[in-house]
C-alpha cells in the first residue's frame, strides 16, 4: 500500500478546484447527472483527484441510471476505505481514497456481478487518465 498522504486544509484548498475542495474534503455531493465522467465510455483508470492514485478501471464501470459515475469493483480492495456514514438521517457505506482519505462517494449492494455492488462516485473526486 502507499505511503499515506496528509496536507493542512490550505494546501488541500490550493490543490484542488473549490467544487473538489467540497465533494473531496467536506464530503459533499455533485449534482445527478451534472459530472463529467457519469456517461463516460471511453477506455482508461479513474484516479484520485486528490492524490493521483489509480482507483477504477474503465472496465468496471457500469451505466447505473443514476447519473454518476458507478463501478462494481475498485481496481484493487486496498485502494477504497470503507466506512459507515449515518449523515443526513441515513446509514450508508462510505467510500474513500484509502492514501489521501478523500471521500469519494458511496457503496451499495445494489450493483452488478460479479461483486453486486455499486460504487456511485461523484465525477468531482476523479481523474480520468486514458488507456
Amino acid at each position: 500500500m502507499s505511503e499515506k498522504i496528509t496536507r493542512t486544509d490550505a494546501e488541500w484548498r490550493a490543490a484542488l478546484t473549490p467544487e473538489q475542495y467540497h465533494v473531496t474534503r467536506q464530503q459533499g455531493t455533485e449534482r445527478a447527472f451534472t459530472g463529467e465522467h457519469w456517461s463516460r465510455k471511453d477506455p482508461g483508470v479513474y484516479a484520485c483527484v486528490g492524490c493521483g492514485q489509480p482507483l477504477f478501471s474503465s472496465q468496471a464501470k457500469f451505466e447505473s441510471g443514476t447519473g454518476w459515475p458507478s463501478f462494481w469493483a475498485p481496481i484493487a480492495s486496498e485502494r477504497v476505505d470503507t466506512q459507515e456514514d449515518t449523515t443526513l438521517s441515513m446509514r450508508r457505506t462510505e467510500a474513500r481514497c484509502s492514501r489521501c482519505d478523500s471521500h469519494l462517494g458511496h457503496v451499495f449492494d445494489d450493483g452488478p456481478e460479479p461483486t453486486g455492488l455499486r460504487y456511485c462516485l461523484n465525477s468531482a473526486a476523479l481523474r480520468f487518465d486514458p488507456a
